[in-house]
């Protein structure tokens, strides 16, 4: 119940908002898709590392894939295409 009412207002920036702004996001996945993972992985928490996610997609950022971790972290978590 708690993670429905977190993941909502992504949700609504996803339908409402984000249709009618450009594509600028630098990561995959976009920032509010891994706003939602990280809700859904870890709770409260997840909105923590969303919001991180988030002051970190500016013009200064590389980018890149950055998925969510399966431990609580606020660093970004590069994915090493060598594994």
């Amino acid at each position: 119940m708690i993670t429905r009412v977190l993941i909502a207002p992504v949700r609504f920036y996803q339908v409402a908002i984000s249709p009618m702004l450009p594509g600028a996001c630098r990561y995959h996945p976009t920032c509010s898709n891994y706003m939602i993972v990280a809700i859904r992985k870890h709770g409260f928490l997840g909105v923590i590392m969303g919001t991180a996610r988030i002051l970190r997609c500016n013009p200064f950022v590389k980018g890149g894939v950055d998925y969510v971790p399966d431990h609580f972290s606020l660093k970004r978590n590069p994915v090493n295409p060598y594994k």
